[in-house]
């Protein structure tokens, strides 16, 4: 009979932060996991998740407290919402719109693609709708938070790990095949004689940090504030439309609450949201939340899914790459620009905006400087991109009940 060792909550957040430390080293010491932009809570954590399978092997479980990751998951979406300035739409112009749409067919693709294949292995269509467009575009984060949704409405115990294992290996074949299929097509213009990258002096300037300065309690203290705020709307929300027929869980009211609220503040002018500490508030939150996710995997349960979950992210490899090269490389234009921005969507379509921006930096740097497509791609990946995914999402999942056994 296995024994158990139980941490609590001051313990439990030590090993997290344990965990993220180790991640970070192994990345240092790994460069490959750096250039796929692994991130160092998912190293640290699944190397994590490997020790206590492995306790549990030799006949010890480990139970950390349960109260810590519900507040940083809801944190980091208060985090999202709060960096989704829409006066940047207007930056995007009509090339925006039309990526737009583009990215708005792949997350539906996605989600019809991941229900369809999950029925013809076989298992639980809330498993394919995982291994949709909430691991794919919407990465560790999303897929650790719609897991315990899906965990807790459907009693999937597994999809917590799995959410995480499909986000891992999107996010890894996001990077492979973003630069591949975005040269080859540029190397199709190149035969045609048509033009390619512009020169250095006609390139957007890289923007400048909103806030400058060194970081300092004050300006913490009202970031945390403005997502403590968001916490406590998105749950007074939450809990008013928890009969509505279209349902959301907590987490995706709390990011439309930090998107209201941080453009009410802009409107009125009271206040300018600190970018800067936004985003490190962002790193921790969600750096702490996967982390404390993954050191409560169980691994040994998700075994039996691991063959449908890389089956179903193949086909997803193929959805993305399929509908960029034919649906958005023509929507934007079929131009130099174009092909870049097929670049960025493989990258965040199966994994996460700096996936993107490596495939775009490293295209940009052998073939000319694409302007439009740097300003493009990190507004739809900073939120816009979350917005549309939390919608799509919500879409499917109340549909959920009526596709399962």
């Amino acid at each position: 009979m296995a024994s158990a060792l139980e941490f609590g909550v001051p313990a439990t957040l030590a090993l997290a932060a344990l965990v993220l430390a180790a991640g970070r080293g192994v990345l240092n010491a790994v460069p490959a996991l750096q250039r796929h932009s692994m991130p160092a809570a998912v190293v640290g954590g699944l190397i994590a998740a490997a020790l206590v399978a492995a306790l549990h092997a030799a006949g010890t479980d480990l139970a950390f407290a349960q109260g810590l990751q519900p507040g940083m998951m809801l944190a980091f979406f208060a985090t999202i919402g709060l960096g989704a300035d829409l006066r940047l739409l207007a930056r995007g112009g009509p090339l925006l719109v039309r990526f737009a749409i583009a990215v708005l067919v792949m997350l539906i693709a996605q989600n019809v693609v991941g229900v369809l294949a999950a029925r013809l292995l076989g298992v639980d269509p809330a498993i394919g709708l995982l291994v949709g467009s909430i691991t794919m575009a919407g990465g560790h984060g999303t897929g650790a938070a719609w897991g315990a949704k899906f965990a807790e409405a459907f009693g999937l115990t597994a999809a917590p790990a799995l959410g995480i294992a499909a986000a891992t290996f999107g996010l890894v074949a996001g990077g492979l095949v973003g630069g591949p299929v975005a040269r080859r097509l540029i190397e199709r213009l190149a035969a045609q004689g048509r033009p390619l990258g512009v020169g250095a002096a006609h390139a957007h300037p890289r923007d400048g940090a909103r806030a400058a300065g060194p970081m300092t309690a004050e300006r913490l203290t009202v970031t945390i504030l403005l997502v403590a705020v968001c916490i406590v709307a998105g749950g007074w929300v939450a809990e008013r439309m928890a009969d509505a027929p279209v349902s959301l869980p907590p987490f995706v009211w709390t990011l439309i609450s930090g998107v209201v609220l941080r453009n009410l503040l802009a409107a009125a002018r009271m206040h300018e949201v600190d970018d800067r500490a936004l985003d490190l508030a962002g790193q921790v939150s969600l750096g702490l939340f996967l982390a404390l996710a993954l050191m409560s995997l169980r691994l040994w349960e998700v075994a039996a899914l691991a063959g449908p979950v890389l089956a179903i992210v193949a086909l997803q490899v193929a959805v993305v790459v399929a509908l960029a090269t034919l649906l958005t490389f023509r929507l934007v234009g079929g131009d130099y620009e174009a092909a870049v921005l097929v670049g960025g969507q493989c990258g965040f379509g199966l994994g996460a905006t700096p996936t993107a921006m490596a495939n775009m930096q490293a295209l940009t740097e052998r073939f000319g400087h694409a302007p439009n497509a740097f300003v493009v791609v990190p507004i739809m990946g900073a939120f816009l991109i979350d917005l549309m995914n939390a919608l799509v999402i919500g879409a499917f999942a109340s549909a959920l009940p009526l596709l399962r056994p």
